[in-house]
């Protein structure tokens, strides 16, 4: 996998992803730039709730589950000092579907942050992650 990062001016730059893809990223205009674009850090938590909710909805389809909507809320507090990581990340799923069984759901769950969300491994590193399951009749 590759990426790269070209600086625009100021404070912001382009993202773009060995798949074809671009993004902007840029700061605060506390910060020197003109808030064009999302934060490089803000980019990380999407990535965190990009990987998992890719993985729930793998694992819910795959299980046959009638799911119409999957969405992961992301409450993230960082370090207060300099490196300031991500210390604690609490992610709130919400799923809307027919009949959907809580088991089935909280299985799907444990499975993307237990064994297949890369992102939540590298984000246990430094924070913990904890997890709200919200289920919707659909």
């Amino acid at each position: 996998m590759k990426a790269k990062v070209t600086w625009i001016n100021g404070r912001a730059f382009l993202g773009e992803s060995g798949s074809g893809h671009a993004v902007v990223m840029d700061g605060a205009p506390e910060s020197g730039g003109r808030n064009i674009g999302v934060r490089p850090m803000e980019m990380m938590l999407l990535g965190l709730g990009g990987c998992t909710a890719f993985d729930v909805v793998m694992i819910l389809e795959k299980g046959r589950a009638a799911i119409t909507g999957v969405e992961v809320e992301l409450d993230a507090e960082r370090a207060a000092e300099d490196p300031k990581v991500f210390t604690a990340v609490k992610l709130i799923y919400t799923f809307t579907g027919k009949d959907l069984k809580r088991a089935v759901v909280e299985r799907a769950v444990a499975l993307s942050a237990e064994k297949y969300c890369s992102a939540s491994k590298m984000f246990e590193l430094s924070a913990e992650l904890t997890h709200e399951i919200i289920i919707q009749e659909a």
